[in-house]
């Protein structure tokens, strides 16, 4: 087969990596095409994929003119490969759209149900959307369900092995706890609205009385900040929140990513997702309003100060890839049957 997968987003990258090295290995042809976003490109260059770049636009205004530009240049880039089948994740509204255009089957990842105008610009053009079986809409017949999460496609223990030099490498002592904080952007369109953690020093004053702190912000940090920034390069952050001790943050796939590694997680946010709402079964998520943070500062505290919570959390994580499937190996199966149909 002839595929072309766009990404969109860094959690692309690590989505669709373990995949596409799979089905190249079977002799498949595959033509990666990314946007300019964050750490894409540093990610896709550590991983060793090769891909064509195409810009990325910002504002309401920019991501309507970037609508138009996008999918001309996909399209051309799609016609000039000649696809049999076209892949994408959330949010990713032009592979769904350039595959109309062509008359390529396309196939579309997404896990967040109140995305409205994302899902109103890709569901009407995708061929097949794949979703978590915890995906609390009912798509109709384009949709597939799979038993499982997005990050177990990457985070599987037979894809995945933390490097234990991280720790030493970001400066924490042997013994020593430490929190991951992520703070994120809120410039996705589903993110209008929205906001995160509500006085961000002041918890972690209180944090610092029981273990090390660090930050991982898509934002800009104050200077008053800046000294707990975490310093790694991005292919290694999942590594530190391996061995972190709890994380805390704004962001739904790195809450996701945490619990899949046995690390406990604290989401705050107003809004919530099928996966999320999963985890909170398994007692690896606990999400709290931003109105709520100061509940979310005590739960915090008390998995920190408690001895040995390193080990319940990690039987929970063994329970939860029991139940699950292994996502990778899913997606190859998945893509190499397509039936359009």
């Amino acid at each position: 087969m002839r595929i072309i997968f766009d990404i969109n987003h860094p959690a692309d990258v690590h989505q669709f990596r373990n995949t596409i090295k799979v089905l190249q290995q079977k002799g498949h042809k595959i033509l990666v095409t990314a946007r300019d976003k964050d750490v894409t490109y540093e990610l896709l260059e550590a991983y060793k994929i090769p891909y064509i770049r195409r810009k990325g636009y910002k504002g309401v205004l920019g991501k309507a003119i970037g609508l138009i530009r996008i999918n001309h240049f996909l399209y051309k880039t799609a016609k000039k490969f000649k696809p049999d089948l076209m892949i994408g994740s959330s949010g990713n509204c032009y592979i769904a759209q350039v595959s109309k255009l062509l008359g390529k089957p396309s196939v579309v990842f997404t896990d967040t149900e109140f995305a409205t105008i994302q899902n109103w610009l890709i569901f009407p053009f995708s061929d097949k959307i794949c979703t978590p079986s915890c995906f609390y809409l009912d798509l109709g017949s384009k949709q597939v369900r799979y038993d499982g999460y997005k990050e177990i496609a990457y985070l599987h223990p037979d894809y995945f092995t933390p490097d234990p030099k991280v720790p030493r490498q970001i400066g924490v002592k042997k013994g020593e706890k430490y929190v991951l904080i992520r703070l994120v952007a809120f410039q996705a369109s589903h993110d209008i609205g929205y906001s995160g953690i509500k006085n961000i020093k002041e918890h972690i004053v209180k944090l610092e009385k029981y273990c090390r702190v660090f930050i991982s912000s898509e934002r800009e940090l104050h200077s008053d900040l800046k000294k707990y920034q975490l310093t790694l390069p991005p292919e290694k952050v999942h590594s530190a929140l391996s061995y972190a001790d709890l994380f805390i943050g704004e962001s739904s796939t790195m809450a996701s990513e945490s619990a899949v590694l046995g690390t406990p997680a604290i989401f705050i946010s107003d809004t919530t997702r099928g996966y999320i709402e999963d985890l909170i079964k398994y007692g690896l998520v606990y999400r709290y309003g931003s109105k709520n943070t100061n509940q979310a500062l005590h739960k915090a505290c008390e998995i920190i100060k408690k001895k040995n919570s390193r080990k319940g959390y990690q039987e929970k994580r063994k329970k939860l890839l029991k139940d699950k499937i292994d996502v990778t190996k899913w997606m190859v199966q998945y893509i190499e049957s397509f039936d359009a149909k």
